[in-house]
């Protein structure tokens, strides 16, 4: 059973940092590029970052380049993403997704609120 489990949103004061983990398990993880979305209240989900399969090729939403760092852990079937400066246009549901030759899958997302 494919699964893939987000974590670390929360509520972040302007101008804070969090990190996001999403952890993999039914599939091999190392074959399957990854990436993050973010859906906002009203708005169309939208990609934030995308890496490759081994993780040596990352690619950014024009919003987050300079902020965010997207990783991979291959070993531990886990992905991550460190945001730092965040603002409050940057708060969503953000979800994790898994690719590979017109499959994909998701996990069910986690909150971020950026507010004072």
């Amino acid at each position: 059973q494919v699964q893939l489990v987000e974590s670390g949103g929360g509520l972040v004061q302007p101008g804070g940092s969090l990190r996001l983990s999403c952890g993999a398990s039914g599939f091999t993880f190392s074959g399957y590029g990854m990436s993050w979305y973010r859906q906002a209240p009203g708005k169309e989900r939208e990609l934030v970052a995308d890496i490759s399969s081994g993780g040596g090729r990352t690619t950014y939403g024009d919003s987050v380049k300079g902020r965010f760092t997207i990783s991979r852990d291959n070993a531990k079937n886990t992905m991550y993403l460190q945001m730092n400066s965040l603002k409050s246009e940057d708060t969503a549901v953000y979800y994790c997704e898994a690719h590979r030759y017109g499959a994909n899958y998701w996990g069910q997302g986690t909150q971020v609120t950026v507010s004072s």
